[in-house]
């Protein structure tokens, strides 16, 4: 991996506050991983950071409702020497559209239609092969020249050729007997049947216009017996009103939102004590599972998996937004248990800044969070969030030498897109020492060429509604099973 000099602070921005620690996590997002490594703001733009090309995700446009065709793909293009060859559906696009397109693009997920069968994807012929020309789909986000990925869905060349091919072939069926095999897929799913499903209780009812401020509903688990929960999968009964929900563990004797009602939703604003006021903002408690626009489920590895007290509840956390029409919500967690206790647990921390300022019109701002890890861990996964001027995110690893010099390892380059905000799976987990320092940078266009701006003449900070802005960088670690948060946090000499 290539490496940067980190430049110095701009003079405009030392005024900020000193450094703060904090062990509490900021609840208000994407609510937060307690125990936060939070650091100080730093804005401004390094001068040799790379800038990426813009690849936005799309969907398939009304004017993708007839296939068109263009010219040959050479690969599979006639010639003198050999006989004509084009690619059929059963044979060769089925198993491309099986392995990278239907987790989403199958009926009752969030594509808008199915790519299931040969008359499905035939109809479509002419989008499939320009969304994947393009890149465009499937969606995926990081620069490959940092870090490789386990949950890259991307299409090779030969694939994209094969689809391209394909449609320029007027999309042949071909011998259905060429079918690859069927897949099998959990009803309403993306992981395997659940153990257990935990859902909302109570229905939230949301306006057809307007704020909704952050909705919490608490839900009681009744396991018997402490779980390791190995997969898990956030389901919106209402997709289209959730900006995101965040699920998090309530231990049995836990203090957090103490007089909180169960089973019924409720805001921080409702509750009358102050102390309940302030745990709606902030908590140490451990998460389970973060959802947001385009998110993937959690998949540990084998011995890995996340624990669920005995007794526990489920805090539900979630952010609805409004557009046009009234709707209620009442969203659903599923649980695959591993079948034996794991030898490591898994944590999801963050590096947040909450204490930012994007000026009006500004195109290239730069916020950062960093911090050292109290303890060994090995980290699996990178999770970004912002709001809809954030345009790029990176986590890097800095190095620093005996003069305090410090050199910047590049571990993930997102270019973001708020409308698809995926998780980072590295192909290959990387142990930390105790005392590494990770970096977390956020950019933001608040500029009239962000076409997702709300507001380019407003100054913007960090808030709950998706006007506003965040800088999180969620990360997952995996640490020996017996140490819980609380105790990886202990800082030893």
């Amino acid at each position: 991996m290539g490496s940067r000099r980190v430049r110095d602070i701009p003079k405009a921005i030392r005024k900020c506050e000193p450094p703060r620690w904090h062990i509490a996590a900021r609840v208000g997002l994407l609510g937060v991983a307690a125990m936060a490594i939070l650091l100080l703001p730093a804005l401004g733009r390094l001068s040799d950071v790379h800038t990426f090309a813009q690849n936005s995700p799309g969907t398939f446009g009304s004017g993708d409702s007839a296939p068109a065709h263009s010219r040959a793909t050479d690969a599979y293009a006639p010639n003198a020497q050999q006989p004509t060859f084009y690619p059929t559906f059963y044979k060769d696009v089925q198993p491309i559209l099986e392995q990278h397109c239907q987790v989403c693009h199958r009926r009752g997920e969030i594509a808008p239609m199915p790519l299931e069968t040969y008359e499905q994807a035939q109809h479509w012929s002419a989008g499939i092969a320009r969304m994947v020309q393009s890149k465009r789909m499937p969606p995926w986000f990081a620069d490959p020249r940092y870090g490789h990925f386990a949950n890259d869905p991307s299409l090779t060349a030969q694939q994209i050729q094969t689809l391209v091919a394909w449609n320029d072939a007027q999309a042949p069926a071909g011998n259905p007997k060429d079918a690859p095999p069927a897949l099998t897929w959990s009803a309403g799913w993306n992981i395997p049947a659940p153990a257990a499903v935990i859902q909302m209780q109570k229905a939230v009812a949301l306006p057809a216009r307007g704020d909704v401020e952050y909705t919490y509903e608490i839900v009681p688990t009744k396991f018997s017996q402490d779980q390791w929960v190995e997969m898990s999968e956030v389901r919106p009964s209402s997709r289209e009103h959730v900006h995101h929900a965040v699920v998090y563990i309530r231990p049995p004797g836990s203090s957090w939102l103490r007089n909180a009602p169960i089973g019924t939703p409720f805001t921080a604003a409702e509750m009358t004590n102050e102390q309940d006021r302030r745990d709606a903002n902030w908590t140490t408690s451990d998460i389970l599972l973060v959802y947001a626009p385009g998110s993937s489920p959690d998949r540990w590895g084998a011995g890995m998996a996340k624990f669920v007290p005995a007794g526990s509840d489920l805090v539900f956390q979630m952010h609805y937004v409004t557009n046009g029409h009234q709707a209620t919500d009442r969203t659903s967690i599923g649980l695959v248990f591993a079948k034996q206790p794991p030898s490591q647990r898994v944590l999801t921390l963050q590096l947040t800044n909450d204490r930012f300022l994007i000026p009006p019109g500004a195109t290239d701002v730069r916020v950062e969070a960093h911090g050292t890890l109290p303890n060994d861990a090995t980290l699996l996964n990178f999770f970004p969030h912002m709001h809809l001027r954030g345009k790029e995110f990176e986590y890097n690893i800095v190095h620093r030498d005996a003069s305090g010099a410090a050199t910047i390892e590049p571990l993930l380059r997102v270019n973001y897109d708020f409308h698809w905000q995926l998780s980072y799976r590295l192909a290959e987990p990387r142990f930390l020492k105790a005392g590494t320092e990770l970096q977390a940078v956020a950019w933001y266009d608040n500029s009239r060429n962000n076409p997702h701006n709300p507001d380019p003449d407003s100054a913007v900070r960090w808030g709950n509604q998706t006007y506003d802005e965040m800088m999180v960088g969620f990360f997952d670690v995996a640490v020996p099973a017996e140490v819980d948060k609380t105790q990886y946090f202990m800082r030893h000499p």
